[in-house]
């Protein structure tokens, strides 16, 4: 576990002597969880719990147009989602017992690939995609519904895109923290090209873990592929967990997110500058805490499997 020093000057018998104080770190890792198009954060409640007995402060919310916004389902704008995600992460950092510095971001399906975009944006030390999909650069403002009547993703997603041509694959190819993909083996929506233009744009990575779920759609509609996911996840996650408490957390632990010319200013900076989107109004996003001291209320310790909607919309 990291520890902090601190040199102390000791009273004794009208003299001093010194001493070093040695405490447990009191900060701990944040974890922000983003849901899949047409889902909620009630896909990944029941994992945030899971993850935040490891010792992690954990975060899910609904993007704009799900659960209490669903009025906006076909209007919302990936430049509106990924305002969601910013903010939210905001919430998380500023949270007082969260590390700065060990902030890891987990993404299913469009959740994974606004996941991707947060790490040109915000300092990430691990990213988790499962099934990330993919989407053109092209209609960035335009309705998320409009995009699969304008451009043909079943194609687009059957071949390896080139990192460069593509907004979230050019966003991993300068990521330098930790990489977990996880690939369902079924998956009709996400196909493997797809999940292999995300692998092979991690060329930085400090570590890249990928595993396919045998058997599993894009949904995980099964129970024992849901039961896979979550165990790939907490593992992993207390894998990297462990790993940084082994010693002090170093500020440039964090991948800081590139900054290409075309890139804004991102930490200071609560909005997505050349995007434009409007942050969430205070009061109107919807979000969960976990903490690693929150008693579960009851019934709260149920399965993954039941906590996630099924038939995931990409």
């Amino acid at each position: 576990m990291a520890t902090h020093e601190e040199n102390v000057e000791i009273q004794s018998e009208g003299g001093s002597i010194a001493g070093t104080l040695i405490t447990p770190a009191t900060k701990l890792p944040g974890v922000l969880f983003v849901h899949g198009w047409g889902g909620s954060q009630q896909q990944y409640l029941a994992r945030a719990r899971k993850v935040a007995g490891l010792g992690c402060v954990c975060l899910t919310f609904d993007l704009t147009g799900h659960a209490g916004t669903s009025g906006q389902y076909e209007t919302v704008s990936r430049m509106r989602n990924l305002a969601d995600v910013v903010a939210a992460y905001d919430v998380l950092v500023r949270q007082p017992e969260v590390d700065r510095n060990a902030i890891a971001v987990v993404g299913s399906s469009y959740g994974g690939y606004l996941a991707a975009v947060l790490s040109t944006l915000r300092a990430l030390r691990w990213m988790a995609l499962r099934a990330p999909a993919l989407y053109m650069d092209a209609g960035w403002e335009l309705p998320k519904r409009q995009l699969h009547r304008d451009q043909d993703l079943v194609a687009y997603r059957r071949q390896v895109v080139a990192a460069d041509t593509n907004r979230a694959l050019r966003a991993c190819t300068s990521f330098a923290g930790d990489v977990l993909v996880i690939e369902s083996e079924q998956d009709q929506i996400v196909p493997h090209a797809a999940v292999t233009s995300y692998v092979d744009a991690c060329v930085q990575a400090n570590s890249m873990t990928y595993r396919v779920i045998k058997g599993a759609d894009h949904g995980l509609s099964d129970e024992e592929s849901q039961r896979a996911y979550s165990s790939l996840l907490v593992n992993w996650l207390r894998e990297m967990v462990t790993g940084a408490r082994a010693g002090p957390v170093a500020p440039e632990s964090a991948a800081e997110p590139a900054a290409p010319a075309s890139a804004p200013p991102a930490h200071d900076n609560p909005s997505v500058k050349g995007l434009e989107p409007a942050a969430p109004e205070a009061g109107k996003g919807s979000g969960h805490a976990v903490r690693p001291e929150t008693p579960h209320p009851a019934g709260a310790a149920v399965s993954a499997m039941t906590a996630a909607p099924r038939g995931e919309d990409p």
